[in-house]
């Protein structure tokens, strides 16, 4: 019986891409009841596009990460494993779970969301900033922590790859690229990139990083590229405060169009455009991931726009047919937990089988189901 391959399994694999949307969690404390109608609502808005899965993001105050004021407040939300689990159950797709290291019960929450949580992809996060006191372990533990229970991928960010940040630190050359390589021989399978508005440093970094790893005779892991749509200055302005270059150029495009969402999805798309005409060769495979940085439905809207036409420009690239046909999924069964003795939060949250993920979305196309995933087909053999 043919099955879907996990999440990590097509993160890490290079002759594909990988495309993903992202989401946040509920707030710190949301009922069961409220948690499940919001999944419910992720859902129905994107199980429509053709995504290899979800990210769930893992949010933190960190106040050290700019002199600026934050434009939104910051809320604590629901663990993003108890979330993640949720949402796959739910979906019947997997999520990949992003995990800032600044956890002083890190390894136990690894434990957590590798056995009771069943998800088989992590990304590690380092701490916002090397000032101040944070408890849990440093990066490099935390990766070795990871690897020893489950697959991991990293983040890499191309702001740091620029002559300017070079210099502020009182180095001749970025080292973003190097930054990498450390990471990939600690065990990471891929990388995923900040929010991209300006190309050229994310060029820089795709190259610089390509070079050196021919030069040590590695190959270079997935780095999956992360577009964020925005139609209004207090988003831009988060946006850079997570530390994203904008061009003045590109705000003022945005800001002072007819409409600026529409504005920030072409902008993005040309964005992506560029990267990959001036990446020609490097031979750094690439994803996608789509993401709203607020809860503006106009910028929610967005996402889903520029998560197709994105996706079309990638898969155009490859030079071989493409198309996106469905596929029924079986949603679980609710017998199960009535058979469990669980408290009501348990039941609300049943972690995740991945034996029983797979094996469901295989019989959803034969015998049918309710909910219904999207599937990308590259080169004759469907991948979901």
């Amino acid at each position: 019986m043919a099955q879907v391959p996990p999440l990590s399994s097509r993160l890490a694999d290079p002759s594909r891409p990988v495309f993903l949307l992202g989401d946040v969690p509920p707030g710190e404390g949301t009922p069961p009841g409220k948690c499940q109608t919001i999944c419910n609502k992720f859902m129905a808005r994107s199980r429509a596009l053709a995504s290899d899965g979800f990210i769930v993001y893992d949010i933190q105050d960190e106040p050290g990460r700019s002199d600026m004021e934050r434009p939104f407040p910051f809320r604590r939300v629901m663990d993003s494993s108890r979330y993640g689990a949720l949402l796959s159950r739910s979906s019947g797709k997997q999520c990949l779970i992003y995990k800032c290291v600044a956890d002083p019960d890190f390894e136990e929450w690894v434990e957590k969301a590798t056995v009771e949580h069943g998800h088989n992809a992590i990304n590690l996060v380092g701490r916002a900033s090397s000032e101040g006191a944070y408890e849990g372990p440093t990066i490099s533990e935390a990766m070795d922590i990871v690897r020893k229970k489950n697959q991991f991928g990293c983040v890499c960010i191309a702001e740091r790859h620029t002559l300017e940040a070079a210099e502020k630190r009182g180095k001749a050359y970025p080292t973003e690229h190097q930054n990498m390589i450390r990471k990939q021989k600690a065990g990471a399978e891929w990388f995923i990139s900040q929010a991209v508005y300006d190309p050229e440093p994310t060029i820089r970094l795709l190259k610089d990083y390509s070079a050196l790893c021919r030069e040590q005779g590695i190959v270079p892991n997935k780095v999956v590229l992360t577009f964020a749509p925005v139609s209004r200055k207090k988003t831009l302005n988060f946006i850079k405060w997570l530390g994203v270059k904008v061009p003045e150029e590109s705000e003022t495009k945005i800001l002072e169009a007819e409409k600026p969402i529409d504005a920030s999805v072409d902008l993005c798309c040309e964005i992506l455009k560029k990267i990959l005409s001036e990446c020609v060769g490097v031979g750094v495979p690439l994803g996608i991931s789509c993401e709203s940085v607020s809860i503006y439905k106009a910028e929610i809207d967005g996402v889903h726009e520029l998560f197709r036409k994105l996706q079309e420009i990638l898969l155009d690239t490859r030079g071989s047919p493409w198309k996106v046909q469905w596929v029924e999924v079986l949603p679980f069964s609710n017998s199960a937990e009535k058979k469990e003795e669980a408290t009501q939060e348990e039941k609300a949250l049943v972690p995740v089988n991945n034996d029983l993920l797979l094996h469901a979305s295989f019989l959803g196309a034969v015998i049918g189901g309710s909910l219904f995933a999207m599937g990308v087909v590259l080169g004759g053999g469907r991948r979901k």
